[in-house]
């Protein structure tokens, strides 16, 4: 896969000359008229809190700065089994696949201090791009340039690349109605960067559209290049040779064989059509992105068929987020929401057994310091006795929270959860039903939290009763 982004180049192919009125490329042919400010960048650190679990699809955070130890934890110190696209033509450098913290799947391409010896060029190519968000592009998510270190960091997308689903496909061939919405979808980002003033470059081919989780196609750099002519005919084409492949060919011929003549004859014309325009020497010669949109929108089909279906994949749902510690069965049980394993444990609690021995046991210890005139210690025993005695029993309340739970009462199950922790501070119980609650309302990066934090009150607490042993 490719971030949108590669080292510059210099530019002595004559096809590239053809771009001699746009501005050269560095990291993402960023508009030098207006840099952002540098001045004062957000700092990552790895524990940003995002929408949903944090996974695969979750909404793109705030451009930030990483640190390098976060990006080198979340790729486990760059390991070679975490490499999802090496050094060449087609992809420069290093891209290593990584978790964050908060669990969020990311994708860190990582350069070599020659390709950018500038940081503060680095960093202001950087967070140009960085303010660009649309649910068409593998967005760019952060950057780190600390000392002689240069990494980009984006959005993970799990399915591949178009050039894989293109030329290297296994178990079937990308089908013409998913195609044209590949076409569509580059258009619709293409124009969407051309809104936000971004200027665009030619180096865009099938190695550089991604897939996401949802099976959509995303854009990780900006031109348009010969990706039309890749879709028509299933085979990478050079860009010297494009032109020369077209003209005078019939539409027939030059169609994937793959495709089994399933597609429409009129709808492959145009795009045909569209494609010639697209490599025109001339930059006025060639189509505005307007033009592809507006040329590519009424050519789509099955609208209504998720992506992933048409390029026959499996959706890619984030799988549960993992806690930090090793869990109790309690915790095994609050992690995958299984009411039924809950309740089975919470009948068998004996807190509020315990309690009121210890109620009990205070009182007569309070009652015999008393008679010895012990005063000190009577006053000791008896305030154990009147807090734990007008204790709300938090059994009680995780009990009733797990009934509500059963009744599909998630709010109500939440405060009674709440209720417990307040009488018992320290009950990893009541953070546990306090997670199993926040997931059924769908906030499940709080829901983590809270059974992270139950599992460290449990580890406390067995190193406690060891060292008490």
């Amino acid at each position: 896969m490719g971030l949108c982004a590669s080292a510059p180049k210099s530019r002595t192919n004559p096809e590239r000359n053809q771009f001699k009125n746009h501005q050269k490329t560095n990291l993402f042919s960023y508009n030098h008229q207006n840099p952002p400010s540098t001045n004062n960048p957000q700092k990552f650190s790895g524990q940003q809190t995002t929408t949903g679990a944090g996974g695969v699809g979750a909404t793109p955070p705030p451009f930030s700065e990483f640190s390098f130890a976060d990006l080198k934890t979340a790729t486990n110190n760059f390991s070679t089994d975490l490499i999802v696209s090496e050094s060449g033509e087609k992809a420069p450098n290093l891209v290593y696949k990584g978790r964050l913290k908060n669990r969020r799947w990311i994708a860190v391409k990582k350069f070599s201090k020659l390709s950018w010896p500038d940081p503060k060029q680095f960093a202001e190519e950087a967070w140009g791009v960085g303010k660009l968000r649309h649910k068409r592009l593998a967005n760019l998510i952060g950057y780190c340039c600390d000392g002689e270190e240069r990494l980009l960091v984006a959005e993970y997308m799990p399915n591949d690349t178009l050039a894989k689903h293109l030329f290297h496909w296994e178990n079937q061939t990308i089908e013409w109605a998913m195609r044209i919405r590949v076409a569509q979808y580059i258009s619709d980002a293409l124009n969407y960067c051309s809104a936000e003033g971004r200027q665009l470059y030619h180096d865009l081919n099938a190695y550089r559209v991604l897939f996401d989780e949802d099976g959509d196609p995303r854009l990780s750099c900006f031109g348009f290049g010969t990706v039309l002519l890749d879709l028509l005919s299933g085979k990478h084409i050079p860009p010297s040779h494009a032109l020369d492949m077209i003209r005078g060919k019939n539409i027939i011929l030059l169609m994937d064989s793959h495709l089994e003549g399933n597609f429409s004859t009129d709808e492959a014309t145009t795009v045909v059509e569209l494609a010639s325009k697209c490599l025109q020497y001339e930059p006025k010669d060639r189509p505005s992105i307007k033009d592809l949109v507006a040329t590519l929108a009424p050519l789509q089909t099955k609208c209504d068929v998720p992506s992933y279906v048409m390029l026959g994949i499996s959706k890619l749902d984030e799988a549960p987020a993992t806690p930090q510690r090793p869990l109790s069965s309690l915790g095994e049980a609050c992690s995958r929401k299984d009411l039924t394993a809950i309740h089975q444990i919470l009948l068998s609690f004996q807190e509020w057994t315990q309690q009121m021995r210890d109620m009990l046991e205070a009182r007569k210890r309070g009652d015999q310091a008393f008679r010895d005139k012990d005063f000190k210690a009577a006053i000791d025993f008896y305030s154990q006795f009147i807090d734990v005695g007008t204790m709300i029993s938090p059994t009680v309340l995780a009990r009733r929270s797990l009934c509500y739970l059963l009744c599909d009462q998630p709010d109500a199950a939440l405060r009674d959860a709440m209720q417990a922790q307040i009488v018992y501070a320290d009950w990893p119980t009541a953070f546990y039903m306090q997670s199993v609650a926040l997931a059924k309302l769908d906030m499940h990066q709080d829901a983590l939290d809270m059974l992270n934090e139950a599992a460290g009150l449990e580890e406390k607490r067995q190193k406690g009763d060891r060292r008490s042993s």
